[in-house]
C-alpha cells in the first residue's frame, strides 16, 4: 500500500531504489557475490570457448589469450557500469559528492579480472589473487557503508526530528536548535539557540526569501559532518531539502536565490517573476524587437514574436521589459511623449504640467519674500532644447510704441514731465545723442479740425552701446511715429468703441478712417499701457471671488480639427462685492490644467481669497484647495437649483407637475432648503428630504440621481446660509460676463488668440475704469469698480475718460462724486 501512494506522488523512483538497495544489504551480508542472478542486476551467464581458438593465441605469441580476455570484457562490462553508477548515486544522494572516487572501484575489479582471463598464469599467482580480493572487497564495503548512510539520513529527515504538517498551522524542527512555525496569518515564527526568535512576514515573498538565505547561512563550528558543500566552500547547519519542506518552495528555487545572495543580483533576488530562468540572450531579443515599435504593448509584441517562431512566453516578455529596465523608460515616454506608428511627439499636458509647476514655485517665492523677488536663474535647460526640437516657441513679446510714455502720463498723469527742453532717446532714454544732420525733415499730421498740417523735426544718433536702436526721430508729444494721426484721435476711438458700445465701421465712419485702422487703434492698447496693477500694485479685494468662464468664437486657430475646434474660453475673476475684474485670461482648451493655470496666474497677483464661488464644475474643488488652502470653496445656489430641476426632468419628464404631482412637491421643498436663514433649519429640511429617498426610488429608479447630486454638492451649499461673508450665487461674475458679451458681440469673435488677448487687456482696462449706469444699484450707481474698491480717481485722467469726458475738461465738472466705503 505504501509503494502504490509513493507511485501515485510520483515517488515511484525512490520506492524501487529503496527495494533494490534492500536486496544489495541482504546479499552481502549472506556473503553472496553480486555476479550471481541475485546480485545487483541479473545477467545471464556466457560461455567463452576459449580451446577453438588456442591455436589463433598461441600465434599471437606465447601463453596469452588476449582475444579470449577481451571477450570476457566485453561481456561483463555492463556488471561494472552498473555498480559504479549506483556507487556514485549513493555518493550524491548522501552528499558525499567528495566520496565519488568510490565509482571507480568497479572498474579497477573489472580490468583486474580482464587481465587474469588474458593471462592463465597470473591467475595462480598470491599477489594476483590478494588484489583481486582486496579490490571486490572495497567495492563491496563502500556499498555497504553509503547504504547504511543513506539510510540513517533518510531517518533524520522523516522521523521525529523533522516533521512537516502543513494543513493551515505548521511547524517545523529543521534541528534540535532550530525551529519554524507559521501561524494563521502567513507569520513565520523561528526559533534559534540561546532563546533567540524571528518573526517574519510569510505574505512577503522578499521577506520570506530573505528567510531562506539567513537560515543557510547558518553553521555550527562544532558540526563535522562531511555533507555537500555550498559554491563558496561552506557547510550550512540547515539544508536544502529541509527548507524545500518546510517552506513548500522546490529546491531548485532555493538553489537559484542563493546564487542570486552569493553574486548579489539584489535585483532578481526581489523579483517576483516566476520560477523558470529568462536567459539575457532570450531577453536581449524581447528588447531589440520592441524598440523597433515602442508604441506595441507586452501582448501584441508576444503574438508578434511567436508568429517568428521564437518559443516565449508572455510572462517572460513582460519579465524580460521589467527587468531590463524598459518597462520604466517606456512608461516615462509615454508620459511626455504621444507615441503612435505615424508621430512621436511630447504631450501637451505634459509640457502644460511642467509649465505649471515652475510658476507654482514662482508664486511660492515671490510670497515668501512678500514682495519682488531678486533674479534668480532656473533650471529650464530640458523644456527649452525640448521646445526647440519640436518646433514649439513662445509669442514674442510686443514691444510697446516710443510715444507709450507720453500716452500713460496723458491718462495717469502720475509721472513729472520733463522740466527741460533736453532731447533723450525715445527707446532708452539716454541723453548721449547727436544731431543725424542739420536740416530738418517735415512731419505730417491731422489737427484738431481735420486739417493737415507740418512741423519740422530732427532725427538723433543714440550712442548708448546698449540701445538696439541707433536713431530716432524727435517728435511733439502729441504726435505718433509713422501716422499722421495725433494721440488725440487714437483716444476718441478706444472711447467711442468702448464707452459707446459701439463697432469698428461705425467708430471708423465717425473719424474718418477705415474699420481695421479704428481696430488696430484700440487694440493697441491692450499691450501699450501698463496694466491696472503696475499702477496701484495688489488692488484691494474684500477677499469674496467669484469665478466662472465664458466660450468665444476663435476661428483661427492651430486646434486639431473637433467638433469644438474653433471655440476657446475666457475666464473670469470678480470681486463678490466690488465688481472688480481681478483677473481675466483666454485658454484654448476648457481643461482642469487651464483653470489651474488661471488660479495661478490669480495668486501670482497677490490675492489670497477667504472664499471661492464657482459653479458647479467638479474640476475647482481640489484644485482651490491646493492652489488656495485657506480658502472656503462654495458653489453657487442658483447653479445647484438649476441642476437639480434638470435631473427631476430627465427622471419623470417635462410634464412631471401634472403627471406627477408629487414630484412638484418634492422640487418646492428642495427649494425650501436653500431658502432657509439659518443652517440648522436648512439642514432639517435637507434630512426631511433625504428620508424620501427610498420611496422615489423604488418607484423610479432613476429618481437616484437627484438625491446624489444633493449629497454630492451639499457640503459646497450650506456655508453661504446664515454667512455674513459668503454670497449664495455667483451673480457678481455673471454680471462682468454680461457686460463683456455686450462687447463681444460687436464684431462677433475673434481672428486668432493673440487679437483675442489684446482685446482682453482693452476690456479690462475699460471696465475697471468705466463707472456704472444710473440704474444700476444705489451701492453701485455712478461708481466704477475701482472706486468701490477705494480708490479715489476724481483727478485721474483715464476715469475722465471713460466717462464720456474729453482729457481737455476740467475735473470740477465731475462735481461730488459720492465717497469711498
Amino acid at each position: 500500500m505504501q509503494c502504490i501512494t509513493g507511485w501515485r506522488n510520483g515517488q515511484w523512483g525512490e520506492v524501487a531504489h529503496t527495494v533494490a538497495l534492500l536486496g544489495l544489504v541482504v546479499l552481502a551480508v549472506k556473503g553472496v557475490r553480486p555476479e550471481s542472478l541475485e546480485g545487483w542486476i541479473a545477467c545471464p551467464p556466457r560461455w567463452v570457448r576459449i580451446g577453438q581458438d588456442r591455436q589463433r593465441e598461441r600465434s599471437v605469441g606465447g601463453d596469452v589469450a588476449w582475444y579470449a580476455g577481451w571477450a570476457w570484457m566485453r561481456h561483463s562490462c555492463v556488471v561494472a557500469l552498473v555498480r559504479s553508477e549506483t556507487l556514485l548515486l549513493l555518493a550524491v544522494w548522501t552528499g558525499r559528492e567528495e566520496w565519488e572516487w568510490v565509482c571507480l572501484l568497479p572498474w579497477a575489479s573489472w580490468l583486474w579480472r580482464g587481465i587474469g582471463v588474458a593471462c592463465p598464469s597470473w591467475r595462480r599467482c598470491v599477489a594476483y589473487r590478494g588484489v583481486d580480493d582486496l579490490l571486490e572487497e572495497g567495492s563491496r564495503v563502500a556499498l555497504f557503508g553509503l547504504v547504511v548512510l543513506w539510510f540513517l539520513e533518510r531517518q533524520q529527515c522523516t522521523g521525529d526530528e523533522f516533521s512537516v504538517s502543513r494543513a493551515g498551522l505548521g511547524s517545523v524542527v529543521l534541528s534540535p536548535q532550530v525551529e519554524i512555525t507559521e501561524d494563521e496569518e502567513g507569520i513565520y515564527h523561528v526559533r534559534l539557540p540561546r532563546g533567540l526568535e524571528l518573526h517574519i512576514d510569510g505574505k512577503v515573498p522578499f521577506y520570506k526569501r530573505m528567510l531562506i538565505v539567513f537560515l543557510r547561512q547558518l553553521e555550527a563550528p562544532e558540526e563535522t559532518r562531511g555533507s555537500r558543500r555550498t559554491r563558496d566552500g561552506r557547510t550550512p547547519f540547515v539544508r536544502q531539502e529541509q527548507l524545500a519542506q518546510a517552506f513548500g518552495v522546490p529546491q531548485p528555487d532555493i538553489s537559484r536565490w542563493m546564487g542570486y545572495w552569493q553574486t548579489q543580483d539584489w535585483r532578481r533576488l526581489h523579483s517576483r517573476q516566476r520560477s523558470d530562468l529568462l536567459t539575457l540572450e532570450v531577453q536581449q531579443r524581447v528588447i531589440d524587437t520592441w524598440v523597433q515599435f515602442p508604441w506595441w504593448g507586452a501582448e501584441r509584441l508576444w503574438e508578434h514574436l511567436k508568429a517568428q517562431g521564437e518559443e516565449i512566453s508572455l510572462t517572460h516578455v513582460e519579465q524580460a521589459a521589467q527587468e531590463s529596465g524598459w518597462s520604466v523608460l517606456r512608461k516615462s515616454l509615454r508620459r511626455v511623449y504621444a507615441i503612435s506608428e505615424e508621430s512621436f511627439r511630447p504631450r501637451d499636458e505634459w509640457l502644460v504640467s511642467q509649465l505649471l509647476a515652475q510658476v507654482h514655485e514662482l508664486v511660492a517665492q515671490l510670497e515668501k519674500v512678500g514682495g519682488r523677488t531678486p533674479e534668480q536663474r532656473m533650471t529650464l535647460t530640458d523644456l527649452q532644447a525640448l521646445s526647440e526640437e519640436t518646433g514649439i516657441h513662445s509669442a514674442p513679446v510686443r514691444a510697446p510704441l516710443p510715444w507709450v510714455l507720453h500716452l500713460e502720463h496723458l491718462l495717469f498723469g502720475h509721472w513729472e514731465p520733463v522740466a527741460d527742453d533736453t532731447v533723450r532717446c525715445l527707446y532708452c532714454g539716454t541723453t548721449n545723442i547727436s544731431r543725424k544732420s542739420m536740416k530738418p525733415r517735415l512731419k505730417t499730421y491731422v489737427d484738431e479740425h481735420g486739417k493737415e498740417q507740418t512741423v519740422e523735426v530732427y532725427r538723433y544718433y543714440c550712442h548708448n552701446p546698449a540701445c538696439k536702436y541707433k536713431t530716432f526721430t524727435n517728435l511733439p508729444p502729441s504726435l505718433i511715429p509713422y501716422s499722421k494721426w495725433t494721440l488725440n484721435h487714437h483716444l476718441a476711438a478706444l472711447q467711442l468703441y468702448e464707452w459707446s458700445h459701439s463697432v469698428y465701421r461705425c467708430t471708423g465712419q465717425l473719424l474718418g478712417v477705415s474699420k481695421m485702422t479704428t481696430y488696430r487703434w484700440v487694440s493697441g492698447f491692450g499691450y501699450q499701457l501698463l496694466p491696472v496693477a503696475a499702477l496701484f500694485g495688489v488692488v484691494r479685494s474684500s477677499g469674496v471671488i467669484g469665478i466662472d468662464e465664458k466660450y468665444v468664437l476663435v476661428p483661427k486657430n492651430d486646434k486639431p480639427e473637433a467638433k469644438m475646434k474653433e471655440w476657446m474660453y475666457v475666464y473670469f475673476a470678480v470681486d463678490c462685492y466690488t465688481y472688480d475684474l481681478l483677473h481675466i485670461e483666454i485658454y484654448p482648451y476648457n481643461t482642469k490644467k487651464s483653470a489651474k493655470a488661471f488660479l495661478l496666474a490669480l495668486r501670482a497677483k497677490g490675492y489670497h481669497p477667504r472664499a471661492v464661488v464657482t459653479d458647479l464644475r467638479v474640476d475647482y474643488g481640489p484644485l482651490i484647495a491646493r492652489v488656495f488652502a485657506k480658502a472656503v470653496h462654495h458653489e453657487c445656489i442658483f447653479h445647484a437649483l438649476q441642476d437639480a430641476h434638470k435631473h427631476i426632468k430627465e427622471a419623470y419628464g417635462t410634464q412631471y407637475a401634472e403627471t406627477h404631482p408629487e414630484i412638484e412637491t418634492l422640487r418646492v421643498e428642495i427649494d425650501r432648503i436653500f431658502s432657509a436663514r439659518t443652517k440648522r433649519t436648512a439642514r432639517r429640511r435637507y434630512e426631511q428630504v433625504l428620508a424620501q429617498r427610498e420611496t422615489f426610488v423604488t418607484q423610479t429608479p432613476h429618481a437616484a440621481t437627484i438625491f446624489e447630486f444633493l449629497e454630492r454638492h451639499w457640503p459646497k451649499l450650506v456655508n453661504a446660509i446664515e454667512s455674513r461673508v459668503i454670497p449664495t450665487t455667483n451673480n457678481a461674475c455673471e454680471e462682468v460676463i454680461r457686460i463683456f458679451t455686450q462687447h463681444y458681440k460687436t464684431f462677433c469673435g475673434f481672428e486668432n488668440i493673440q487679437t483675442a488677448q489684446l482685446y482682453l487687456g482693452v476690456f479690462e482696462k475699460v471696465y475697471r475704469f468705466t463707472p456704472f449706469s444710473n440704474d444700476a444699484q444705489t451701492r453701485i450707481r455712478g461708481k466704477c469698480p475701482l472706486e468701490l474698491a477705494g480708490y479715489e480717481l476724481q483727478k485721474l485722467p483715464m476715469a475722465q475718460l471713460f466717462r464720456g469726458l474729453a482729457l481737455q475738461w476740467p475735473a470740477s465738472v465731475l462735481g461730488e462724486l459720492v465717497p469711498n466705503v
